[in-house]
């Protein structure tokens, strides 16, 4: 596994040097100069990790604008609401929330530039890989044929996140094209699978080894998505074969980082821990280490309030930006232990070094930093500027919406961990792409949708096997789901408390048909279906001419 690291940081640095991660040119499709790179496997194993350290800045809550961000906060769960001086950002996060997002917006142009570059280095490399012989790179013509693969799955992974964006889009896989065409977006579906199957025996199972990368498991935990999703991206709907590509996971076909298989984590907190490189679910996931590498998660920038560093006992803080929307929280069975675990509410106190137990120390609690300085931080399940309560006054008189927050507004994450300080794997935990867990919850959604958008036995049964690990097990028999009483509301309902922070509930509200119809807080349906799909940046349309604009913009 350090060898991943090693790579990683090699990647990072000397390549670094080359590519911009942050910096980016205006052209969305530029190609990235080899110069004398490729000399040796060394060089080669950094050019194919390159990829996945560009991935990091744009499919997890990075701190940066890219998928993960937009798709969270268009949804139904999360905002990032302004409170009092802070958060207002030009006003990015309540387009976002009412879904008034334009072709000029920041919300639309930094996850563009971010995947059209990542694209392009997974292109480069391909291309430089290919064009060179194996021995003259010091690698063999097995190993080139199994790099070059498994750069074509990632470039997939990276189609399925522009194609659930944008839709209509061009179809790039080189790095000579000029003013490349806009194709519709059930083309664009078609290549992205025969890329996947094309690709995906000609790469290892899943294992240590494999660990971050994309290796024949993340190839079908991509077909399961694509298949999953398969009627909105082409206008056709593949259930069987949603079911066929999870079988292959559920079956134990592709390996896996533990003793070479797949199988659900026993709790609901050791997925999203530090250690979570142990995790015996993990399909594809960015993985971090700061202890090798200084290559960290960088979750608590969007997360944590300014002062969070005291509640779990670390270094890093944040922008005290993303909060969960209120009567969320609520939806959580009070029996549920993902409620207590996985959230922060009420009032904060600090990490007790003891019990090594975050918000634990009653003898010292938390203090505000803006509206409640020097009082005590109480998170709060509501966004309103309570702090300017008159004597007498009714609380719910006050206005809640996203630009009346205060520091302590809303629910706070508390999902994944990042460990004190003195955690031997502080700031490294893992962020999960897709994990097994996800596995059962698309397998059971494809065979409800088969079975005329009813509930069948089987399910019912994969959806109770992974609750099972949230209730206490005296309780867990009266919060089995049945036949008579889950149905397609109750099965996104589950998909949001269990896949709440891991980017994918706007996609899942579209395939359920409630992204632009739905009521939540304060958000108002616009029922305009344009919104199904954002915008092509305005400025890439002056760059290639034949980038055609989605409808509504």
């Amino acid at each position: 596994m350090m060898k991943i690291f090693k790579y990683l940081l090699l990647a990072t640095v000397a390549l670094g040097a080359l590519y911009s991660c942050t910096k980016l040119d205006s052209t969305a499709y530029h190609s990235i100069p080899a110069d004398a790179y490729y000399q040796n496997k060394d060089e080669v194993i950094s050019a194919v990790l390159r990829p996945y350290t560009h991935t990091n800045a744009w499919a997890t809550s990075s701190g940066q604008i890219g998928w993960w961000r937009v798709s969270a906060l268009a949804g139904d769960q999360l905002a990032w609401p302004q409170k009092g001086v802070d958060g207002y950002d030009g006003a990015k996060w309540i387009r976002l929330h009412y879904h008034t997002w334009n072709s000029d917006d920041d919300d639309v142009r930094n996850p563009w530039k971010l995947l059209w570059t990542g694209l392009g280095y997974c292109n480069s490399a391909i291309a430089n890989i290919g064009a060179r012989p194996a021995a003259s790179m010091g690698i063999t013509e097995e190993e080139q044929k199994n790099y070059i693969a498994e750069l074509k799955l990632l470039h997939a992974f990276y189609y399925i996140r522009i194609m659930d964006l944008w839709g209509n889009v061009p179809w790039i896989t080189s790095l000579d094209v000029v003013h490349p065409p806009t194709l519709p977006e059930a083309q664009i579906f078609d290549s992205v699978e025969a890329e996947i199957k094309d690709n995906i025996n000609l790469v290892p199972n899943l294992s240590e080894e494999m660990l971050g990368r994309m290796s024949k498991a993340g190839a079908y935990a991509m077909l399961s998505e694509l298949y999953l999703n398969a009627e909105v991206w082409s206008g056709k709907p593949r259930w069987q074969d949603c079911i066929n590509a999870c079988d292959s996971l559920l079956d134990n076909r592709a390996g896996g980082v533990i003793n070479n298989r797949l199988s659900l984590d026993s709790n609901l907190t050791e997925t999203y821990l530090p250690s979570n490189k142990a995790s015996q679910e993990q399909i594809f996931a960015i993985v971090y280490n700061h202890q090798s590498a200084d290559w960290n998660a960088g979750f608590p920038s969007d997360f944590y309030h300014f002062n969070q560093k005291f509640i779990y006992g670390g270094t890093v803080t944040g922008n005290n930006g993303i909060v969960v929307i209120p009567g969320v929280y609520d939806t959580y069975d009070d029996a549920d232990q993902r409620k207590k675990e996985w959230f922060f509410i009420g009032p904060m106190w600090y990490y007790d070094t003891a019990s090594k137990t975050d918000n634990a120390n009653k003898k010292f609690p938390v203090m505000g930093y803006r509206e409640y300085q020097g009082k005590q931080l109480v998170f709060v399940d509501n966004i309103r500027r309570n702090s300017e309560l008159k004597a007498g006054q009714d609380p719910s008189t006050l206005v809640s919406d996203m630009t009346h927050g205060e520091e302590n507004s809303g629910v706070r994450f508390n999902k994944y961990k990042l460990g004190a300080q003195d955690d031997p794997n502080y700031r490294s935990t893992s962020w999960m792409i897709y994990r097994l867990t996800m596995i059962y919850y698309a397998k059971a959604e494809a065979e409800m949708r088969l079975n005329g958008n009813k509930a069948t036995q089987d399910a019912v049964d994969l959806i109770n096997t992974v609750r099972k690990r949230d209730f206490d097990p005296k309780v867990w028999p009266s919060k089995k789901y049945t036949t008579a009483n889950f149905t397609m509301d109750s099965l996104l309902a589950e998909r949001g408390r269990e896949f709440i922070f891991e980017g994918y509930r706007r996609q899942d509200l579209i395939r359920f048909g409630k992204f632009t119809t739905g009521t939540w807080w304060d958000h108002k349906p616009l029922n305009d279906k344009n919104k199904l799909l954002f915008a092509i940046p305005i400025e890439q349309l002056s760059l290639n001419p034949n980038l055609k604009q989605n409808p509504g913009y």
